[in-house]
């Protein structure tokens, strides 16, 4: 009869960076299996890269997001960038930049419009974004609207780049654009929302003219601070007469 007695070592051992996953969604402390990956952690990126490429190739539903919108008491108006298809869009980020000629008549013919804030919703980079966020950061910005502030139609356009929003806004003479845009996505945010602030939007105006927040999402930027952190920029932007880096974000100090 043999001596030899099982052995007590654990086929796996605990992961000592385990407890990092609870405190972000990064990939951190994935484990290992021998010299690889676990398969679970294979398939999650694979799930979270097919995610990823979905917001980007999947088209803006903008006839079901102008209903949403207007359902909230705001006019729609609908545009498209010079940009004729998604492909077009990924290749000629310049396309995207400027308004496509049907749509510059258009907004050319409705003139300036009385408001003093117009927000345009552009696909951009995450449609998934746009779909999931825009909504619901308008209406808490309706619900944190200072006293006499305007609102202007709200312009949905698809195939759209940040810059797009000046096209947009030196056409119907806004005094500030506020763009509400899907976001590069990321493997674990493939529906972060950015917006970007322009004072006195123009065609040629550059980044460093902006105030940008980012990761507008439940798990990031929540919809309510968001739209507190932007009227808090949007008064200062007036009182300042400008926008970028010459307006810091302050609004998270003590009277800001």
């Amino acid at each position: 009869m043999s001596d030899l007695k099982p052995s007590t070592t654990p086929l796996t051992t605990p992961d000592p960076w385990a407890h990092l996953r609870t405190l972000t969604p990064a990939r951190v402390g994935l484990g290992r299996s021998g010299s690889s990956l676990p398969t679970r952690e294979l398939l999650a990126f694979g799930a979270a890269h097919a995610m990823a490429r979905d917001a980007v190739h999947l088209p803006l539903d903008a006839e079901a997001l102008c209903a949403e919108i207007e359902a909230l008491g705001l006019p729609t108006l609908r545009v498209q960038s010079a940009a004729a298809d998604r492909a077009t869009y990924l290749l000629r980020p310049d396309l995207g930049r400027r308004l496509g000629r049907d749509s510059a008549v258009q907004l050319d013919a409705l003139g300036a419009v009385e408001a003093d804030l117009v927000l345009v919703v552009g696909d951009g980079l995450s449609s998934a974004a746009v779909q999931r966020q825009a909504v619901p950061l308008i209406e808490e910005l309706l619900q944190q609207r200072p006293d006499g502030w305007r609102l202007g139609p709200v312009v949905v356009a698809t195939q759209a780049r940040v810059a797009l929003g000046d096209d947009i806004g030196q056409r119907l003479a806004a005094p500030m654009v506020a763009m509400l845009i899907g976001e590069r996505p990321g493997l674990s945010s493939p529906d972060s929302l950015g917006v970007y602030l322009t004072h006195a939007p123009r065609v040629g105006r550059t980044d460093a003219e902006r105030n940008c927040l980012s990761n507008v999402r439940a798990e990031g930027l929540r919809h309510a601070e968001a739209a507190r952190k932007l009227w808090w920029l949007v008064q200062a932007a007036r009182a300042l007469q400008l926008t970028g880096v010459g307006l810091k974000d302050r609004s998270d100090l003590l009277g800001g």
